[in-house]
């Protein structure tokens, strides 16, 4: 039976920093000598292969000259080998025979369509996202990840689907009343799913600076049910707290007159006048009065 040998994990490319020779100098220069050269040369002052040397010397300087705008930066290389990332400003310089790719580090969005997933509870949901990124590793995006805006795409879609399955939509009775949903918890919610995104994107060199939730509502075919649910839930609630505060009035009418001593009232026609107020203050429609000329035992 052989053993197996345990993998060597393979090295990260990491981006290190390059510096660059100021470009506005080496026009100076390359002008210069381009122009003893061809001085050279008409004037016959110097053998003619070294005023033709002169001149394409002048030449091939010129080629390793490149600008770079404010948040941006190039990735240089010679014959394949890394050798670092410049994000200098302005006009620079370096060996005309390395190879540079500019890359953005500016802050870019990513705005997802709304995904069909299943929250906790099974319920088709639709949810959507708006992520706020950019590159902050230049060796990593471009060297480790072999189309890093593909690579941010699908991973930010994988994460909403993830983060959909670890919350419920709204809250029921089959949750903690203390429970986060994807309704309710929404800053809760975008840090969630900030830092998983933080960590699927550290293998490409991608920061995430901030992730926020654009789109959430249930699927077309359970929306009208959960929206009965809803106004169900509400229903309920407010007629709980319409009866709470008509036992609290009921209470204190009853409390000041007897304090008062304007009536007295026994039991049963105490359980009628309770009867009578709580039928005024909990009704939903307007109550007709009607004027008892007896009394309560004719």
């Amino acid at each position: 039976m052989h053993e197996q040998t345990p993998s060597i994990p393979r090295p990260v490319r990491r981006e290190r920093p390059y510096r660059s020779v100021n470009g506005y100098g080496i026009v100076a220069v390359a002008l210069l000598i381009i122009a003893v050269g061809a001085w050279v040369l008409v004037r016959r002052v110097m053998p003619l292969p070294l005023s033709i040397l002169l001149i394409v010397v002048g030449v091939t300087l010129l080629p390793g000259l490149y600008m770079l705008k404010p948040n941006e930066g190039i990735i240089l290389t010679l014959f394949g080998k890394y050798q670092g990332t410049d994000r200098s400003e302005g006009l620079r310089w370096t060996n005309p025979f390395q190879s540079g790719q500019k890359i953005s580090l500016r802050a870019r969005n990513l705005n997802t369509p709304p995904l069909k997933v299943n929250d906790k509870r099974g319920n088709p949901v639709e949810i959507g996202a708006a992520v706020v990124w950019r590159v902050h590793d230049t060796a990593q995006a471009v060297f480790e990840i072999d189309d890093y805006n593909k690579f941010v795409a699908i991973q930010s879609e994988a994460a909403i689907r993830h983060l959909a399955t670890i919350y419920a939509y709204d809250s029921g009775d089959d949750l903690q009343s203390d429970e986060v949903t994807l309704r309710a918890g929404l800053d809760v919610v975008a840090d969630a799913l900030k830092a998983e995104l933080n960590q699927r994107f550290a293998s490409a060199g991608v920061e995430v600076l901030d992730a926020k939730l654009t789109h959430l509502a249930y699927a077309p075919e359970i929306a009208q049910v959960m929206l009965r649910r809803q106004q169900a839930v509400a229903i309920v609630s407010a007629r709980h707290q319409i009866v709470a505060g008509a036992v609290g009035m009921v209470e204190a009418a009853l409390k000041g007159l007897s304090e008062r001593n304007l009536v007295v009232l026994d039991d049963e026609r105490k359980a009628s006048m309770v009867s009578n107020l709580l039928v005024v203050l909990c009704s939903d429609r307007e109550t007709q009065p009607v004027v008892n000329t007896g009394t309560l035992y004719t």
